[in-house]
């Protein structure tokens, strides 16, 4: 599994117009998911991106997580972070998982930061979707449960 993190101080996601899913300070999370992934590693993603601690204390320092500032999540499926530029101008999503894989996964990993108490805000599996968000910092982190 690959997740774009990035800190915001809000961010929302609309599908035809309609807001789907909006949350004030927290993550913007762009999910995709890969061949081979399991619920292992979407508890492994989930862990490490519900603990990170990304937010400024009163020194300024980063040190605070999301449950220090009431933070909350909005997590939206993108399989084009399994896109392959290699060859030619059009990229391929050939390691992007099929939806009978990744939508289950894509829920149980909301599914688990629901469970750590988190306010979870979602777009949908699958829709054209416009993202707004107000990127604070700017902070964006990359991770990947290959790497992790």
């Amino acid at each position: 599994m690959r997740a774009v993190v990035t800190r915001v101080a809000h961010a929302s996601v609309s599908i035809d117009g309609a807001v789907k899913g909006r949350i004030g300070l927290g993550f913007l999370i762009l999910l995709g998911v890969t061949h081979g992934d399991t619920e292992a590693e979407a508890v492994k993603l989930a862990d490490k991106i519900c603990g990170l601690r990304i937010f400024e204390d009163e020194n300024g320092k980063m040190n605070l997580g999301l449950d220090a500032v009431d933070g909350e999540l909005l997590i939206v499926s993108q399989f084009t972070l399994y896109g392959n530029c290699k060859r030619g101008r059009r990229p391929d999503f050939l390691a992007a998982a099929r939806p009978d894989v990744a939508v289950p996964l894509y829920e149980k990993f909301i599914s688990l930061c629901r469970e750590k108490g988190l306010n979870v805000a979602t777009g949908e599996f699958g829709a054209d979707m416009k993202v707004d968000s107000l990127n604070d910092g700017p902070l964006t982190l990359i991770l990947d449960t290959e790497t992790l």
